[in-house]
């Protein structure tokens, strides 16, 4: 179990550096046809969580029980150094030394991306799109901050970050400096808590969720835009939530 537990991590970690599977990994997975969410589990023994977990993300959340949380501490650094589009999403690759620290846990930064629409949802509620900073601790657990995003005004962050909007797959593009993670995150910090996985093969477990319940503004054009680079929804949808609490 220990040595399953470790492969685990180490794929997961892999997904989240790269933005894609292992180069050994034969399977070509995607979000339509038989590449699609439903097959996912059958394209490969790395992938048998996707189909057999019992702990998956996306989830809508609801049902709610009432938690005291711990804050969650942001120490986020400006480091956005790169964009690239992996023809699953486009992500910002971060350099190190920003991290969050939550219940004394500390997890470092290591990218955000981006879905439209969101993957998850809010008392049945779907948002124009979803940010995820994906953040790593030390030994390789993994801990996701998600922030819905609304249409309506234009995101100042959005904008920087799609005036280098990588338009095809494998395009990857540097960033100007000082672009700060923060800048994309609500002003309040209040969040939603659940365990779940990976929304993307090999759809790991063992992944803290932290989902912001305040959205964060971005415009009809920004959402557009993003939607011509992917050519598709790139979103997962909702999995069972089955024994798991949803606390507030």
């Amino acid at each position: 179990m220990k040595v399953m537990r470790q492969l685990a991590v180490t794929v997961g970690l892999a997904v989240l550096l790269s933005g894609s599977v292992f180069a050994s990994e034969k399977a070509h997975w995607g979000y339509s046809g038989h590449e699609g969410p439903k097959h996912w589990g059958e394209m490969g023994e790395a992938f048998k969580a996707c189909s057999e977990g019992k702990n998956q993300s996306p989830i809508d959340l609801m049902n709610f029980i009432e938690a005291e949380l711990s804050p969650i501490q942001f120490a986020y650094k400006p480091g956005a150094k790169e964009i690239l589009n992996n023809g699953h999403a486009v992500q910002v690759n971060y350099e190190g030394g920003s991290s969050i620290a939550i219940d004394g846990h500390e997890f470092e930064l290591k990218q955000f991306h981006f879905h439209s629409p969101s993957e998850n949802q809010i008392n049945g509620k779907s948002f124009a799109m979803e940010a995820h900073y994906v953040h790593a601790d030390k030994a390789g657990n993994l801990a996701v901050v998600a922030v819905m995003m609304e249409e309506g005004e234009a995101n100042t962050m959005i904008d920087t970050l799609w005036k280098s909007m990588p338009e095809k797959s494998g395009d990857k593009y540097g960033l100007p400096g000082g672009l700060n993670a923060s800048d994309l995150l609500p002003k309040k910090g209040d969040y939603y808590r659940f365990n779940g996985s990976l929304t993307t093969p090999p759809c790991t477990e063992g992944v803290w969720w932290l989902v912001m319940k305040e959205p964060v503004s971005v415009s009809k054009e920004q959402v557009e835009k993003f939607a011509h680079a992917m050519h598709h929804p790139n979103n997962r949808p909702v999995q069972p939530v089955n024994a798991r609490p949803v606390l507030k």
